[in-house]
């Protein structure tokens, strides 16, 4: 467990590379090119920076990347700390804090998911509207910081819903076939079952993965607006009847990168 200067020790690091930030943007599966799109880039290696864990995944850049877009100055994270790489729920979303104490006003997420919904397909880009987890791990969990936020936070509102309809409208203006839905987290690294497929899609899941709620509810903790985007990268167990890949994965991340970048470029501006 981390203390509130962990967290200040580690965003005073990146602070003296790049100053205070506008804006935060997690890059998920194959998604990386995506950090191309900033001026003057800055490049930070997460085992530069104090108690920082590192990404091990392929298709994860293992970096921070600060520039400006537009007249933002954006941080990205290339790269994830996932839970099943070993990670608690508390270190895979440790970014997050650090977002926070740079001055972030919103932060966006982005991530490859499996399709539950079937009117999706691979290279669909979903909005998330909400989130569901059942696993029983939280970032949360232990002694509350309350320089952050309260013990008990509201989850009722975690994708902002202003953010959510500005990103629609700058999605409807660039001709992209934006979709939104309810993302499942599952902990991985083993692709979901078809029966835990079939249980989600009753349950109202309209795509699942292995990131991002850890992220999203660290903000909602910090108050810190988010939001976030699957790239919807094969179809889930029992609905696709193909055996399930990483390598799926990465390739679908080509189809929606011209999307993607378009549309987090208009995103980020507007913010």
């Amino acid at each position: 467990m981390f203390s509130y200067d962990d967290y200040k020790r580690s965003a005073d690091y990146i602070r003296k590379k790049t100053g205070d930030i506008d804006v935060a943007l997690v890059l998920g599966s194959g998604l990386g090119k995506i950090a191309e799109m900033l001026d003057s880039p800055v490049r930070i290696r997460f085992e530069e920076v104090p108690n920082l864990p590192r990404s091990t995944v392929p298709g994860h850049a293992g970096e921070f990347v600060f520039g400006v877009l537009g007249e933002k100055r954006v941080l990205i994270q290339s790269g994830r700390f996932h839970y099943y790489e070993g990670n608690t729920f508390e270190q895979s979303a440790y970014a997050v804090r650090l977002f926070k104490l740079l001055g972030a006003r919103a932060l966006i997420l982005t991530n490859a998911a499996g399709g539950i919904n079937r009117s999706f397909s691979a290279g669909t880009v979903m909005m998330i509207t909400d989130h569901i987890k059942f696993f029983d791990e939280s970032p949360l969990r232990g002694p509350n910081i309350d320089e952050f936020g309260p013990r008990f936070n509201d989850m009722s509102f975690v994708y902002t819903k202003s953010l959510r309809d500005m990103a629609a409208g700058e999605a409807l203006r660039l001709g992209i076939a934006l979709k939104e839905g309810v993302y499942a987290f599952m902990p991985g690294p083993s692709f979901e079952t078809p029966a835990e497929i079939r249980a989600l899609g009753i349950l109202g899941a309209d795509a699942v993965g292995m990131s991002t709620v850890a992220e999203a509810i660290t903000a909602a903790h910090a108050g810190l607006p988010v939001l976030a985007f699957s790239c919807i990268s094969n179809l889930a167990a029992g609905i696709s009847p193909k055996p399930l890949s990483h390598q799926e994965v990465m390739d679908a991340a080509v189809l929606v990168e011209k999307d993607m970048t378009a549309l987090l470029d208009a995103v980020i501006k507007e913010i």
